[in-house]
């Protein structure tokens, strides 16, 4: 459902603050839910997957099947990966923190609702070596200041 609701208000798809044709999106979100569960995927990573697509335009199912096509291929990779040693993803984490740094400019810093839930993502990230895990933490910190603030809005 947070996947939907983002991707879908990232992506420009709310009108007057409202999903148009809410119940088949709520369908195929829950089909690319159990789908993706299915094969192992973290909803975290389905939603940035989304949200990535959405921004560069893809805002049809399209979009999606193209994006699908690889990760398919790539399921067959998996025992190749599995050999590869977890301290080798550390240059693509670095790579991830350094394109990260131009957004860190647009952060408030002055706002703590704001401030904290960057920083946690921001540290946690390299620190897990897993973007995955980074961006959970991010998000519910996100959540539970913004509620813990009564800015649930």
């Amino acid at each position: 459902m947070g996947t939907l609701v983002g991707v879908c208000e990232e992506g420009g798809f709310l009108r007057d603050g409202k999903l148009p044709r809410a119940s088949r999106a709520l369908l195929a979100d829950a089909f690319g839910t159990m789908f993706g569960a299915l094969t192992g995927t973290s909803t975290v990573t389905s939603y940035i997957e989304s949200a990535a697509g959405v921004a560069a335009g893809a805002r049809t199912g399209l979009g999606n099947l193209v994006i699908g096509a690889p990760f398919l291929v790539a399921m067959f990779c998996a025992p190749l990966v599995a050999a590869i040693p977890a301290y080798a993803t550390a240059p693509a984490l670095i790579l991830v923190g350094a394109l990260m740094c131009g957004a860190v400019a647009r952060i408030r810093w002055d706002d703590f609702s704001e401030a904290l839930p960057a920083f946690l993502t921001l540290v946690a990230t390299p620190l897990t070596f897993s973007i995955a895990t980074g961006l959970s933490l991010g998000l519910l910190s996100f959540t539970f200041v913004k509620l813990g603030t009564g800015r649930h809005r």
